[in-house]
């Protein structure tokens, strides 16, 4: 009678010969969420501008989920000194709100804006996308090629859509930069004349139409929201 072989070893080859295969499939296998979590944090604190979830991606192993990463990160670092927040269509790191003042004296102030750039940003921010005829008009005033490329320079605003109109003009509109300056998600979280005036930023003037306009139903608060309405100061 034949000898049979030894399941034991017989056992161990199939492991041994099943190993390279579990290996290479490895490969294709995207970490933990625990590790992309991480890989999006280290990303996000080495980059000082906002990136959005595709260049995160980009950097990330195949198969990364960086939206699902950066929902577990924002959970994780609420009510902490740092938050992940939303610029745009960006994400970035940022301090807390109520620890702004902490940060007061690492801040630079390298140019103050003129009156007719504050009040042309403004009404950008709050009528975009805005011709300059439409800028003009809200004014009262013509704007000079220098308050806009300022502006440009600064990369608080930048050029939009044509408007389907005769000419063809160009528009602005506020750029990303200046969202994450004021601490903004998007252009409809501007304050409004409330907000502002509590925040003591209501010190230069400009008509009505520059400001955001009152919803259904809402009653002026006092004179200034009724026909003196005023802009922030840099």
């Amino acid at each position: 009678m034949a000898a049979m072989s030894d399941p034991v070893e017989h056992e161990e080859e199939l492991t041994a010969d099943d190993q390279p295969e579990t290996a290479e499939r490895s490969l294709f296998e995207a970490p933990p969420m625990g590790e992309q979590e991480r890989m999006v944090e280290a990303i996000l604190f080495a980059t000082a501008e906002p990136v959005t979830v595709r260049e995160l991606e980009a950097r990330m192993p195949h198969g990364c989920d960086a939206a699902e990463a950066l929902v577990h990160l924002r959970k994780r670092y609420a009510g902490r000194g740092v938050h992940l927040v939303k610029v745009g269509d960006a994400w970035a790191m940022r301090t807390a709100p109520d620890l702004g003042f902490l940060m007061q004296k690492e801040t630079v102030e390298t140019r103050k804006l003129s009156r007719a750039a504050i009040e042309t940003l403004a009404i950008i921010a709050y009528h975009q996308p805005a011709t300059r005829a439409e800028i003009e008009e809200i004014r009262g005033v013509s704007v000079s090629r220098g308050t806009v490329d300022q502006l440009l320079e600064m990369e608080w605003i930048r050029f939009g859509r044509r408007k389907m109109t005769p000419g063809r003009p160009v528009t602005f509109v506020v750029t990303e930069a200046f969202l994450d300056h004021f601490g903004l998600e998007s252009a409809r979280d501007l304050p409004g004349l409330k907000e502002l005036r509590a925040a003591g930023l209501l010190d230069n003037r400009l008509p009505p139409s520059a400001m955001p306009q009152l919803g259904e139903g809402e009653e002026p608060e006092d004179e200034a929201s009724e026909g003196q309405s005023e802009l922030f100061e840099d």
